[in-house]
């Protein structure tokens, strides 16, 4: 299964990313998490549906000094799963 998700809040500069990468490869996801443009946060994942319902609780949560307001859940092809490697932050450097 692979979803997309849009983190909208106060997501950016928090550590936001870095909770999500270490949220993300404890359960064994493949993906990548990046910052948008308008100050959102996206991430596309793939795994099984337990692991992805529990990143979607630890999206919800949000990370310490975060602020989530709304998570939009996408349901993506699974075919985009073939391009997705070990889950990693887009971006950080």
């Amino acid at each position: 299964m692979v979803r997309h998700y849009l983190v909208k809040g106060r997501v950016q500069g928090v550590g936001f990313r870095w909770y999500v990468h270490r949220e993300a490869g404890a359960l064994g996801l493949r993906g990548w998490v990046r910052n948008t443009e308008d100050g959102h946060v996206e991430v596309v994942a793939a795994g099984d549906p337990e692991e992805l319902a529990s990143l979607r609780l630890a999206l919800d949560r949000g990370s310490r000094g975060s602020r989530v307001d709304l998570v939009i859940e996408h349901l993506l092809d699974d075919a985009e799963d073939k391009d997705l490697g070990s889950f990693q932050i887009e971006g950080a450097w």
